[in-house]
C-alpha cells in the first residue's frame, strides 16, 4: 500500500516536468521485447514512467537500445565523450528513480 501511495505521488509530481503526451513509449516497447524473465506489462510502464520523468526523449532513445544491446551501455559508460558522461549521470538517476518506484512487492 505504501509503494502505491508513493507511486501516485511519484506520478502526481513527475506529470508536469514529463514529456508531451504524444510519446513513443521506446522504453516500454524495448522493455517488453527483452528476453528477460521479469519484464510484463505493469514493470515495463513503471520503467517508462521513471524514463518519463528523468530522460528526454533522445535520451530515451539511446537508453531503450541498452535492453538489445547491454554491452552498449558499458561502451557509453567508458566513453570520454562529454555528452556520453552528461548522458551517463541522467541514466544513473533514471535508474535510481526506476528501482525507487518500480520494484513492487
Amino acid at each position: 500500500m505504501k509503494k502505491a501511495i508513493l507511486m501516485a505521488l511519484f506520478v502526481a509530481v513527475a506529470a508536469p516536468i514529463s514529456a508531451p503526451p504524444v510519446q513513443a513509449d521506446v522504453i516500454k516497447r524495448a522493455c517488453l521485447k527483452s528476453d528477460r524473465q521479469a519484464a510484463n506489462r505493469q514493470l515495463c510502464r513503471c520503467i517508462q514512467e521513471a524514463a518519463n520523468a528523468t530522460l528526454n526523449r533522445s535520451d530515451q532513445r539511446l537508453a531503450s537500445k541498452f535492453f538489445a544491446d547491454p554491452h552498449m551501455a558499458q561502451e557509453i559508460r567508458q566513453s570520454d565523450s562529454a555528452s556520453h558522461e552528461t548522458f551517463w549521470q541522467k541514466y544513473k538517476n533514471f535508474g535510481q528513480t526506476a528501482e525507487a518506484y518500480c520494484s513492487f512487492s
